[in-house]
C-alpha cells in the first residue's frame, strides 16, 4: 500500500521539471551573452589595432614617437589600450587590448596587426 501511494501521488512534479528547464535556460543565456562579449571585445581589438597599424606606417615619414602617436585618437574612440607600438624598417606593428564585458570579470581580448608599404608589382 505504500508503495502505491508514492507513485500515484505526482502532484508538483511539472514545477519541479519547470524550474529546472527553467535554471538551463538562464545558463545557457548566460553562456552565450559571455561568448557573444568576447567575440565582439576581440573584433574591436582586431579593427583598432589594424586602423592604428595603418596610421602609423602612414606616418612613419615624421618620425617613430610622432607616428605612434598618430594612432592615439584611433585607440581612445575604439576604447582600447596600446599594448606595443614597434617599428621595425617601414613596418609598423601594433598591439592592442580591449577589456570583455565587466559582467564577466577582467578578461581582455587581444589583437596584434602589421603594416608597411605595398610590395612592387613585377609588370
Amino acid at each position: 500500500m505504500t508503495s502505491q501511494r508514492f507513485s500515484a501521488d505526482d502532484r508538483g512534479s511539472a514545477s519541479v521539471i519547470g524550474c529546472a528547464v527553467m535554471a538551463a535556460l538562464i545558463a545557457i543565456t548566460a553562456t552565450l551573452l559571455h561568448v557573444g562579449s568576447v567575440v565582439v571585445a576581440r573584433h574591436r581589438a582586431q579593427a583598432a589595432a589594424d586602423l592604428s597599424a595603418l596610421a602609423v606606417a602612414s606616418a612613419l615619414d615624421r618620425g617613430v614617437v610622432a607616428a605612434c602617436e598618430v594612432a592615439e585618437p584611433i585607440v581612445s574612440r575604439m576604447r582600447v589600450q596600446v599594448r606595443r607600438c614597434e617599428i621595425d624598417g617601414w613596418y609598423a606593428e601594433f598591439e592592442v587590448t580591449a577589456r570583455v564585458s565587466s559582467l564577466f570579470g577582467g578578461e581582455v581580448a587581444t589583437a596584434v596587426a602589421r603594416a608597411g608599404p605595398a610590395a612592387a608589382s613585377g609588370g
